[in-house]
């Protein structure tokens, strides 16, 4: 029996991750699309394919973010926030986190590895809040109104008492 030696298959394992990022307040509105093209390019280049996406837009953050720009400590409470989720190599992250960290346009990213369930299910934030704010009237029924203490207490006066057979 002759003994062959295989050659090892690379098994390039790709996994998904979503990029989430507050883009700062400071940069103008006309240039935050810019500032997107960027991160999807860094993405791309770096051997990513993009899956989806949702553009930054402008709302309020929930607290006061704190960021040391320039020497000084600043205080935002509002930033444009988007993300874009793609699928790539695990080796290829670390490139990106480091880019990402030193963009000075942003103030906050975080990268997270997705798995299969968050894979088939994204949620659309921007969608969401859009929802929210929708108006919508729902015909009621008359409500009946509660009766009176008046009321209660001379139904009670009223009630006789039983007597039970033993």
């Amino acid at each position: 029996m002759s003994e062959e030696n295989m050659p090892a298959i690379e098994v390039s394992e790709r996994n998904s991750y979503e990029l989430a990022f507050h883009v700062l307040p400071t940069v103008a509105e006309g240039e935050v699309a810019g500032v997107f093209d960027a991160i999807k390019t860094l993405i791309t280049t770096n051997g990513g394919e993009l899956v989806t996406e949702e553009a930054p837009d402008r709302f309020d953050l929930a607290y006061e973010v704190i960021k040391h720009i320039d020497g000084k400590n600043r205080k935002f409470t509002s930033a444009y926030f988007g993300w874009v989720r793609f699928v790539n190599e695990p080796e290829a992250i670390e490139a990106i986190m480091e880019a990402m960290d030193a963009n000075t346009s942003l103030l906050r990213h975080l990268l997270i590895k997705l798995s299969k369930v968050e894979e088939a299910e994204p949620f659309m934030l921007h969608e969401a809040l859009e929802s929210q704010k929708m108006v919508s009237t729902v015909d009621e029924a008359p409500k009946k109104e509660a009766p009176k203490a008046e009321e209660v207490k001379e139904e009670a006066k009223t009630e006789e008492t039983v007597p039970e057979d033993k």
